[in-house]
């Protein structure tokens, strides 16, 4: 799930900044509103990458993914690439967690393969 979520979250950092330089064109805000709201977002994207295994890491990208649509409110296409990105983020939770279980049932097959025929464990 931690490498499929924090790709998702990579591009949105992208996205992110690119979204606060049309905001420059497009609105009235000053500069440093936007990149305040910008930077900490972007931040908060990085340091999501890393905070994915934790208690709270998933509900807070949900956060985020929440923050990204609301900036359509600024840039209007940020409703739709809000929408996919959290699109993007509920597929990369849900098939990181079937990949994780997969996984872990594989790891369990492979180490009964490995134990010597008729020796208990």
């Amino acid at each position: 799930m931690r490498t499929l979520c924090a790709s998702t979250l990579i591009g949105e950092f992208f996205v992110i900044g690119f979204a606060g330089l049309v905001a420059m064109q497009m609105t009235e805000l000053s500069p440093a509103t936007i990149w305040t709201v910008s930077g900490i977002a972007m931040l908060l994207s990085l340091l999501l990458c890393g905070m994915l295994t934790r208690p709270g890491g998933v509900q807070l990208g949900w956060a985020l993914q929440a923050a990204l649509i609301a900036g359509g409110f600024v840039v209007p296409t940020m409703f739709f690439l809000g929408a996919v990105f959290a699109a993007l983020w509920w597929a990369s939770v849900h098939f990181g967690r079937k990949i994780d279980a997969a996984k872990a049932r594989w790891a369990v097959q492979s180490e009964a393969a490995d134990e010597p025929a008729g020796k208990p464990a």
